[in-house]
């Protein structure tokens, strides 16, 4: 039986999903509905028109299908075509989305087929998933880009949608088993850059023992005209992105409990 999944985007030449130049598939579907979102196209399992202009009109062009099936062995050899550049830069391909353990069958097969054919792997995912799951398949990747957004359960659930308790039982138990690990933190103004959540989430991860360091991503309003092509509503509409000055005072709450920090992805 060929197993299949659905994409809805393939990133060339990316520089900041990982280590080297990377290859960045986007999974489309994902279970949580982040208010500040960069990806909403990503977000629902089925392919569905976007349109390519802001502001419809009679002239305006018919609106493109966002999301393909594809099956495990085209999808590696697309990805193999730029080998040369994952062994010059010590890159490889990254998983992203959407959320790539929404879609585990086809996530499980494409890290056996780049295991076989050499190219590292790494994974971008919000951790949420049965235990079973994260344990069966993430366990094959080299690296796990592992997001964490809010520790307070119900500020996450209000944000995001789901509560976070099986996010941070999953991170802890990849710790356990060994993973490779870096900590993605969305700095979102007004929902998780305040003292408290940033003092509880260094004190967490500080006391994990494989995280190799945390990316403070600030908020970019880069999506906006993406929900509109969409049709669908931006609830982060007006906000401005954090300043470097912001950045780096939230980020010496992790260098202080020993962590590595690095601005930017």
């Amino acid at each position: 039986m060929t197993v299949e999944g659905m994409v809805f985007k393939i990133k060339k030449y990316a520089l900041h999903d990982g280590p080297g130049i990377r290859t960045t598939v986007f999974f489309k579907g994902c279970p949580l509905r982040c208010w500040w979102c960069h990806n909403p196209e990503g977000q629902r399992f089925e392919p569905e028109p976007m349109a390519l202009t802001i502001g419809g009109n009679d002239d305006a062009p018919a609106p493109e299908m966002v999301g393909r099936r594809w099956t495990v062995p085209v999808l590696a050899a697309e990805i193999e075509k730029d080998r040369l550049f994952y062994d010059e830069s010590g890159g490889g391909v990254t998983f992203s989305g959407g959320e790539p353990l929404a879609q585990p069958e086809f996530l499980d097969a494409l890290l056996e087929e780049c295991r076989r054919r050499e190219i590292h792997t790494a994974v971008d995912t919000s951790g949420y998933a049965p235990p079973e799951i994260v344990r069966s398949v993430l366990g094959k990747a080299d690296l796990m880009l592992y997001d964490l957004k809010l520790m307070d359960d119900a500020r996450h659930r209000q944000y995001t949608g789901v509560g976070n308790r099986q996010i941070l039982e999953n991170l802890e138990m990849l710790d356990g088993l060994g993973t490779k690990i870096v900590i993605r933190l969305p700095l979102v103004p007004g929902i998780n850059d305040d003292q408290s959540q940033i003092r509880r989430m260094a004190e967490f991860v500080g006391g994990l023992e494989n995280v190799q360091r945390i990316d403070l991503l600030p908020f970019h309003p880069v999506a906006d005209g993406k929900y509109r092509r969409l049709k669908m509503a931006n609830r982060m509409a007006g906000v401005k992105s954090p300043t470097r000055g912001d950045i780096e005072k939230l980020g010496a709450s992790f260098a202080a409990a020993g962590l590595a920090v690095r601005y930017g992805g």
